[in-house]
């Protein structure tokens, strides 16, 4: 598409003093009907400025007068750049510009221009009209670009701090932190902290550039009702939050990871506990290799023979005490079953004979365990996990 071009200042812009002396100087001695006229419209079709406390009413009105004087100032000098917004808001309070939106911002800034407008008629000298009516339409173009302007370097400035303020949050979670600080970070970036929370980890695609780390997060968001993003080097770390199913939600963001496993730590009540789920991720993100037929993703609870061999602790004590310990509290013989079934190469047969029962006795038994413990016996990978907590329980016995 082929722009057109601009035409030249000097061109297409208003007389000025030199040439429309009398336009100017209407303008100036009907500043006060003007700035009436334009509270008059703000009053009367803005809700936003009428719930204002009295004295950001009283700022918002400096900020029209501002706008009208702006104008009036560059129609004395239109070769001269317009007045921004930041200029046009220099007599407003930091505070009040910070509770404007681009949109409360470009309502301002329309009424003022349509109450010019509307009066330009009445305020130009005879034969100046057009005159004044097209300079009002210059003006308001080049206000409206600045507007934009200001507000999209805010944003991108507010963006580049939540991204700094989200690394933070995520590496204070895999450090096990979870002091008010974090909570009040979080609240920041606007978690909402309702329903559980759960960890996941794995590597990224490749290098991820500020586009598409923004689309990850958006992705990510719209997954879950809370989400945070950390990137750690080759590390992707995505905490979850909400009242839907998370592992659902994360099962779903399985494409925004690069190859090798991706673990999901267990669920947890909320954040302050998340750290537990993080660091159960990456711990089983660093013994994935040893399973190499995992499914992807693969939970963390599901690779804790893995994680004790790394040497996590964690790992060693839930298995100690979510199979070992209630097997040795079990009666009917659950435990020695258990160990003489794994200790003759998994045969029912071997097993029974070394009991000195029947081989159906040995199933009963067996079947049992699973019951007590979640895990089967005659599942090989579970028994393979079995094998490792029966081993853990015996050397702490031991000691």
């Amino acid at each position: 598409m082929t722009a057109t071009p601009r035409t030249p200042a000097s061109a297409s812009a208003p007389s000025g003093p030199t040439g429309n002396a009398d336009n100017l100087q209407r303008l100036r001695d009907g500043s006060g009907l003007l700035m009436s006229a334009a509270l008059r419209r703000l009053d009367d079709e803005i809700p936003w400025y009428r719930e204002l406390p009295a004295e950001d009413r009283s700022y918002v009105g400096l900020v029209a007068q501002s706008g009208i004087t702006a104008f009036v100032t560059w129609y004395a000098d239109p070769l001269a750049p317009p007045h921004g917004v930041s200029d046009i808001f220099a007599a407003a309070p930091p505070e009040l510009t910070r509770s404007i939106s681009l949109q409360n911002t470009l309502q301002l800034v329309r009424i003022v221009v349509e109450v010019v407008e509307a009066y330009s008629d009445q305020l130009a000298a005879p034969g100046g009209e057009r005159d004044l009516r097209e300079a009002v339409l210059r003006y308001s173009r080049e206000v409206a670009f600045s507007a934009a302007e200001v507000y999209a370097r805010a944003a991108e400035v507010r963006g580049a701090w939540d991204a700094r303020l989200e690394a933070l949050v995520v590496d204070a979670l895999i450090r096990g932190d979870g002091d008010d600080s974090l909570r009040s970070r979080v609240s920041a970036l606007g978690w909402g902290g309702h329903g559980p929370t759960l960890v996941m980890a794995g590597t990224i695609a490749s290098t991820l550039d500020e586009v598409r780390t923004a689309e990850l997060r958006r992705a990510t968001r719209r997954a879950a009702g809370d989400a945070l993003v950390g990137i750690h080097g080759d590390r992707l770390v995505l905490v979850l939050g909400g009242d839907g199913d998370l592992q659902a939600a994360a099962a779903s963001l399985l494409p925004r990871f690069g190859p090798g496993p991706v673990v999901i730590g267990p669920t947890v009540p909320g954040l302050e506990e998340a750290a537990r789920s993080a660091q159960a991720a990456l711990a089983g993100l660093r013994a994935a290799p040893a399973w190499p037929q995992a499914p992807r993703p693969v939970l963390a609870d599901d690779l804790l023979p893995e994680r004790v061999l790394t040497g996590d602790t964690t790992a060693r004590r839930t298995l100690v005490a979510q199979a070992y310990r209630p097997l040795a509290e079990a009666t009917g013989s659950v435990l020695e079953t258990l160990s003489a079934y794994l200790g003759t190469g998994r045969s029912l047969e071997a097993a029974a004979r070394s009991l000195y029962v029947h081989p159906n006795t040995v199933r009963y038994r067996l079947r049992k365990v699973s019951e007590i413990t979640g895990w089967d016996p005659l599942d090989a990978r579970e028994s393979f996990v079995l094998q490792v907590a029966l081993a853990l329980g015996q050397l702490s016995t031991a000691r």
